[in-house]
């Protein structure tokens, strides 16, 4: 881990790259680090109504989305800018990369200048296993995890820190997903005893008896990975893939027997499962289950859904996370990305007081 340089008077930002951000999740232990994370995310649900709140910006083409997701308080402001991308291996890079930013409200000052493609894999992992711990039935330990890329292993992991989830049930319709997440989940040393892990040949041979079912497929389209003749009662489902319109995993006739659980509304209308649902269907946002207002999981054969698309507040919450750690850790470096001028009304001044290397011809 790189040791943070030691700041000045003048206005510098903390930036985190991909390496410090891996480094620091090492430092604190990643079921710490995805227990923390999931306090904060608690912490800034259960101030829902401070913040002003708009559904993410989408900038779609043929071959995914970039997003930009902006949310403040009044205090901070943050936002993330994300794609996806379901092709990009073939070019190298991930289906999802993100970075992002924390602002001073009072000065419009940058204050953390992050890498967020990790940390969206820890934040999504950890949001939806917040959900789980009180939408699922208590004492679930089995979950079905459907579709095996990068998110996946987090999920896994998510579920064991926060819930104990233990016996996991693995399918992807390219069986080596399911292999390299079995290596990994395996060789995993954070926990006191190994995930008991079995490979499935099927959708319906690993969702058979699951108290839990992740979904986190990354088809561009409308899928029917689940189907409603596969639930049982007591299930919770955990719909983590379809993040943009037109992007679906779950049969629509699933919806209707479930009571669906939300990040914010007026976003997962357009981009969740609940998008191919008339536009009065109801569901509850999850602030409202965690603050107590409305109720979660009524009895233990209910069928839970959370209908998770991911929402700015989540990346606000990992931003505060990452800042945090940090500091604790001094870990990151302080850069310039606002001019330090000692005349704030000299930018010429400042510009023309720089060393200059020699262009290259």
């Amino acid at each position: 881990m790189k040791t943070m340089k030691t700041s000045t008077a003048l206005p510098r930002t903390l930036f985190l790259d991909t390496r410090d951000v891996a480094r620091l999740v090492h430092a604190v232990g990643l079921p710490d680090a995805l227990r923390e994370l999931a306090r904060t995310l608690r912490e800034d649900y259960l101030r829902w109504p401070d913040f002003d709140k708009s559904a993410r910006f989408g900038a779609y083409t043929e071959e995914g989305v970039i997003e930009l997701m902006p949310i403040t308080d009044g205090v901070h402001y943050s936002f993330k800018c994300v794609n996806g991308h379901p092709g990009n291996a073939s070019h190298g890079l991930p289906t999802v990369m993100a970075m992002g930013a924390l602002l001073d409200c009072a000065t419009g000052m940058i204050r953390v200048l992050s890498e967020l493609t990790l940390t969206t894999a820890l934040r999504t992992a950890a949001n939806s296993a917040l959900a789980a711990s009180v939408l699922a039935r208590p004492g679930s330990r089995c979950m079905a995890l459907i579709g095996n890329g990068a998110q996946s292993d987090f999920q896994a992991l998510a579920f064991r820190a926060l819930l104990g989830t233990r016996e996991l049930r693995l399918y992807d319709r390219d069986p080596a997903a399911s292999r390299r997440l079995q290596r990994n989940l395996l060789a995993c040393k954070d926990f006191d005893s190994p995930f008991r892990i079995q490979l499935c040949d099927s959708v319906v041979q690993a969702v058979r008896g699951a108290d839990i079912v992740t979904t986190v497929t990354a088809y561009q389209g409308q899928a029917r990975v689940l189907a409603a003749d596969q639930l049982e009662p007591g299930m919770h489902l955990n719909a983590v893939g379809g993040d943009s319109p037109g992007k679906t995993e779950l049969d629509p006739a699933i919806l209707p027997r479930a009571s669906v659980f939300v990040e914010y509304e007026p976003q997962t209308r357009c981009e969740g499962e609940i998008q191919q649902m008339p536009p009065d269907f109801p569901v509850t946002e999850l602030w409202r289950v965690l603050a107590g207002a409305m109720p979660g999981r009524t009895s233990d054969r209910q069928i839970t859904l959370f209908d998770s698309v991911g929402f700015a507040l989540e990346d606000y919450s990992a931003l505060r996370f990452l800042q945090a750690c940090a500091v604790r850790r001094q870990a990151g470096t302080w850069v310039d990305v606002t001019p330090a001028q000692r005349d704030p009304r000299d930018l010429y001044g400042w510009w023309r007081a720089q060393t200059h290397e020699p262009v290259p011809a």
